[in-house]
């Protein structure tokens, strides 16, 4: 597994290198590689969002079923996550599309473990199942809104029963 990491830690390397090579000016090549740097410091530092975290997400949102979308705070949340159509943006659009992957248990599962590896390492919060819930309901700050507090209890007493 350690090797697995190590091969993507090296291919991000070269790939920020590529990009600073195409960079314009060297001023605009350092700061490009200085991003890029601390970005795949970061990315390769924290880990991923648990199964189980995961699974008590799952299980408040719709309990872990297929449901449809409903209306929630304004916007349409879709599937197992109830996921949001900027959400399924921000994670990367995969799937066919965003209300055909909220109701794939994979596709959606997927979508919110890009989203969490996306936003988890930014949210300048714990590497924690908290962190994760509160960025899923709250958005990339969530983990410091207080209007999260509430949905992290209800992951809370899955987690814990």
């Amino acid at each position: 597994m350690e090797a697995v990491k190590m091969f993507f830690f090296l291919v991000g390397v070269l790939l920020t290198f590529s990009k600073c090579a195409e960079s314009s000016t060297p001023d605009d090549a350092v700061a490009d590689l200085d991003n890029a740097a601390i970005h795949t410091v970061f990315s390769h530092s924290v880990r991923s969002i648990s199964d189980q975290c995961l699974q008590c997400i799952c299980n408040v949102e719709s309990n872990c079923r297929p449901v449809g979308c409903v209306m929630d705070v304004g916007s349409l949340s879709c599937g197992y996550y109830q996921i949001k159509l900027p959400y399924y943006l921000d994670c990367g659009s995969p799937g066919r599309d965003w209300q055909t992957c909220a109701k794939d248990m994979s596709c959606a599962t997927t979508c919110v473990r890009k989203y969490m590896a996306r936003y988890g390492p930014r949210s300048g919060c714990l590497d924690t199942c908290e962190t994760y819930a509160r960025i899923h309901n709250g958005g990339p700050q969530g983990c410091k809104n207080d209007n999260t507090r509430e949905y992290w209890r209800k992951v809370q007493r899955c987690l814990s029963g």
